[in-house]
């Protein structure tokens, strides 16, 4: 099973076998993955990359899983991140920490490699379904992330894969305001030398397809902020 959009997977984990097994595994899965082996570094690449997804150890050098979790979901930029907890300990007081924290899910080591992706896959089609093939419906406009396709009011629209990545990402968080930079890091990827003003180009792109039949436009800019579905 492929992932249309490549969601991000950060993998912050300190042995490295059990690294190894989880990148092969998730790339195998069509899934990108960012690593980190301590806690420290984690918490770096969290906030450099905004991840989709983080797979957090509990045991980890420098800081641990728990303080690290404990930060991002106290972290604006960050608090948003689904984080899946993984840990030797299988006392129920640590998975009630670990949730309590902010965790949203906790998987007990030693752990079967195919749950562990299912419950990746299960985390993302509620923080970001299009990234795991589910269709988006706003208003009038159907995306289909698995055949690529965008229809509004039944009428096929034609999107290059920049335009289709931006509306599939608006699409998943409809009201919230994306900035540039947030678009910038979703739809090209950080590791891109893209000027931000592309970024006004490409909506504008996007916005004349959604003008289909006359259909009024449900992209909103928000000054000195970025941009939004109504």
């Amino acid at each position: 099973m492929t992932v249309p959009d490549r969601a991000l997977v950060l993998i912050v984990e300190d042995e490295p076998a059990q690294l190894e097994l989880l990148t092969y595994n998730l790339e195998a899965g069509g899934f990108r993955v960012s690593k980190a082996c301590d806690g420290e570094e984690g918490r770096l690449l969290a906030e450099e990359q905004q991840p989709d997804l983080i797979l957090l150890d509990w045991m980890l050098p420098k800081m641990s899983g728990i303080e690290v979790c404990r930060h991002l979901k106290n972290t604006r930029d960050t608090r948003h991140i689904p984080i899946i907890m993984l840990t030797a300990r299988g006392e129920e007081d640590d998975r009630v920490r670990g949730l309590d924290i902010g965790a949203d899910d906790y998987v007990t080591k030693p752990y079967s490699i195919n749950e562990l992706i299912a419950r990746v896959r299960a985390m993302l089609r509620r923080t970001r379904p299009g990234s795991v093939g589910q269709n988006l419906t706003y208003k009038d406009v159907t995306l289909d992330a698995e055949a690529h396709k965008v229809t509004r009011g039944g009428t096929a629209i034609k999107l290059g894969p920049i335009e289709f990545r931006l509306l599939s990402t608006f699409m998943e968080r409809p009201g919230r305001v994306w900035s540039r930079d947030d678009l910038l890091d979703r739809v090209w990827g950080r590791d891109k030398d893209v000027d931000p003003r592309t970024v006004d180009v490409h909506i504008g792109r996007l916005r004349k397809a959604l003008s289909i039949n006359d259909g009024p436009d449900i992209i909103r800019t928000v000054r000195g902020a970025g941009y939004a579905l109504e």
